[in-house]
């Protein structure tokens, strides 16, 4: 596997969900915006299906500028 993270989203009804998974593939941070703009941030331990699982589930390739714009305003 690359030494790059890989990073993912897909849009819900209401809300958009951003992954980051680490070059390792077994961790990572999952990024929850909200419509009233709040970004809830946690880490994740992934199991080695991970990259299926997001496949399986709609998600799609995502740029890392995106996800760290968002986790810049996480917590605040």
């Amino acid at each position: 596997m690359s030494d790059v993270a890989r990073y993912f989203k897909q849009t819900f009804e209401d809300y958009q969900v951003l992954v980051k998974v680490n070059a390792d593939g077994l961790t990572g941070t999952e990024l929850i915006i909200h419509p009233d703009g709040k970004v809830e941030k946690t880490e994740m331990e992934f199991d080695e299906e991970i990259f299926e699982d997001l496949e399986v589930d709609g998600f799609k390739a995502s740029s890392p500028l995106e996800f760290n714009l968002h986790l810049s305003k996480a917590g605040k």
